[in-house]
């Protein structure tokens, strides 16, 4: 999952959600971040920033050889592994 870096207001971000774009609440645990995804049930008055998936305008990647390390996110992205 690759989420913009900007954090948002819970408002915000649901602001941009759509079916395929789903709005995250970023907690900060003892281990890094940690995404949990706003659903029906999340606290309208969160006091946690949040964030959106990232929705690329740019043209499609090039096929590229296949290498063990993950790619780095671009500037003003996150990208999380599950």
């Amino acid at each position: 999952m690759t989420a913009d870096a900007d954090p948002l207001t819970p408002a915000a971000a649901a602001a941009l959600r759509e079916p395929n774009r789903l709005d995250w609440c970023v907690r900060v645990r003892k281990n890094g971040p940690d995404l949990a995804w706003v659903d029906r049930w999340h606290s309208a008055d969160c006091p946690h920033p949040h964030v959106i998936d990232h929705q690329c305008n740019a043209p499609p990647a090039t096929r590229q050889r296949r290498t063990r390390k993950p790619p780095a996110a671009p500037e003003g992205q996150l990208t999380l592994d599950a």
